[in-house]
């Protein structure tokens, strides 16, 4: 019966390994792992390491562009405002004239070509005789002020002429090599931004509406209704806001230069462009270019700039009241200081492209809001783009001169 019993159950003889209890214990080497556990292994799938390493090394080569272009990537953004700007004037050749989009871009290409060319042979001559002028009129100005109460005696007690003519005579002796070719360098540094910003306005102009109907392609055709609409409100809010601001612009830098000619101020032509500059930028865009005008006016006398002060702030005053919110406020519908604190967003987050994006941003936004909740004035999307600056002006002052016709009109 043993035997049987024996039989009957197998046995696993101890000199031979358990496919079950895998190799014996001493058979490498005589001796288990130290740790008393198994190997653990870990598989990696190759194409996981290759899309990790190429999502990091795309990230640090947006990072370098972005750290080392970013004057690249300005003028690339400037360039859309551009574009943008002028998109309408574009359209409004196109529409009057029945030529092709890429034709309407050279004519108005060409047009703005022949006006900035006008503008530097009428006012680059008198630049260059009043620079000349700048060196002798400056002391002679400060000697002036030697005249004025409380801050006159100290003026002169320091000697502050002197100064100034220390400092322009020794002027030409402090640049150096180095000088100049940090100036090379900043001017080659401009000429490429001026071609990126070009180029990236021309493309905008010229393919913009290609590409927005691609994208457009992309969109189920059940929401493009709705994308249409939204795209219309942010395309009128932008284009009207920077047209309009291009417009206003110009115009106080022609008004800056026409006063400071008018007064003898040196330098006017480019505290014009400064002006003309400066004046993009939304609520601070004012003190910034009127302060330095002010200052030129300073050197060529006090009455002279009392002068300026007073009519660069008149028309300030029109401008803030009238102009802007005629051209260029409908399109953002935003308060001053909503305006303001945008503005200053804008410059802390991006400098200058921001402070200049920050404000139609907002009114988009707040466009599409309205919009959302049935309250948007149906003229910004179908008929505000399609108005000049002028047209607005005009409708503005007949508005507010005839109340009551404007609305029963």
């Amino acid at each position: 019966m043993g035997h049987e019993a024996d039989e009957a159950t197998p046995t696993v003889p101890l000199d031979r390994p358990s496919t079950a209890a895998g190799p014996p214990a001493g058979e490498a080497g005589g001796a288990g792992p130290a740790d008393g556990g198994g190997r653990i292994v870990v598989e990696i799938d190759t194409w996981s390491l290759v899309v990790v390493a190429g999502v990091a090394l795309a990230a640090a080569a947006v990072m370098a562009v972005a750290t080392a272009a970013a004057d690249v990537l300005t003028g690339i953004g400037v360039g859309v405002l551009v574009g943008v700007a002028l998109s309408p004037v574009v359209t409004a050749v196109q529409r009057r004239t029945g030529a092709s989009r890429g034709l309407a871009v050279v004519v108005v290409g060409f047009a703005l070509t022949l006006a900035v060319a006008a503008v530097v042979v009428l006012v680059a001559p008198a630049a260059v005789e009043q620079s000349r002028d700048f060196s002798d009129e400056l002391p002679r100005t400060v000697r002036e002020m030697y005249s004025w109460p409380i801050v006159g005696p100290r003026l002169e007690e320091a000697d502050a002429a002197g100064a100034v003519e220390e400092w322009i005579e020794d002027a030409p002796a402090d640049i150096d090599d180095a000088t100049l070719a940090d100036l090379g360098e900043r001017l080659l540094g401009g000429v490429l931004s001026a071609l990126i910003v070009l180029v990236t306005a021309l493309g905008v102009l010229v393919d913009g509406e290609v590409v927005v109907r691609r994208f457009r392609a992309l969109v189920p055709e059940g929401r493009r209704a709705g994308a249409d609409r939204l795209g219309r409100i942010v395309y009128a809010t932008f284009g009207s806001y920077f047209a309009g601001s291009l417009f206003v612009a110009v115009l106080a830098g022609l008004v800056t230069l026409s006063t400071g000619l008018l007064l003898g101020i040196p330098l006017a032509p480019v505290a014009g462009l400064w002006v003309t500059f400066t004046n993009l930028v939304p609520q601070i865009g004012g003190l910034l270019g009127g302060s330095f005008f002010v200052l030129l006016a300073l050197t060529e006398g006090p009455v002279q700039a009392v002068v300026a002060f007073a009519v660069f702030s008149a028309y300030q005053n029109l401008e803030n009241n009238v102009i802007s919110p005629a051209i260029v406020g409908r399109a953002v519908n935003l308060s001053p200081p909503t305006t303001m604190l945008a503005a200053l967003a804008g410059a802390a987050a991006a400098g200058v492209p921001g402070a200049l994006v920050a404000t139609p941003l907002l009114g988009a936004v707040k466009a599409v809001y309205l919009d959302r909740r049935g309250q948007l004035d149906e003229g910004i999307v179908d008929g505000g783009r399609r108005r000049g600056p002028l047209t607005r002006l005009a409708g503005f002052l007949r508005r507010r001169l005839h109340p009551a016709g404007a609305a029963g009109g």
